[in-house]
């Protein structure tokens, strides 16, 4: 029996394509304002809107982790640093 995904990128043990491409985004820095966004747009071809619930999904998933460590933990700390100031 083999393990579901979430689509036809997906990797029974590992990230998506997608996914993959949502933390490469996350990794770049950018210059100006809605420079991001429309990398978003024309990089991923999904709205800023839907890349931040997939990022928001990716920092709690254990893949992501050990896919790219330094980006998610720096994630999951500006996070916490987030809901801390709440």
């Amino acid at each position: 029996m083999t393990a579901p995904t979430n689509g036809p990128d997906d990797e029974p043990d590992g990230l998506s394509d997608r996914d993959r491409a949502v933390l490469a985004v996350e990794r770049q820095s950018w210059s100006g304002p809605g420079a991001k966004e429309r990398a978003i747009r024309e990089q991923l071809g999904i709205s800023p809107t839907r890349y931040y619930q997939l990022l928001n999904a990716l920092i709690d998933d254990r893949r992501a982790l050990a896919e790219d460590p330094v980006t998610v933990n720096r994630l999951r700390r500006v996070r916490a640093a987030r809901r801390d100031r709440r």
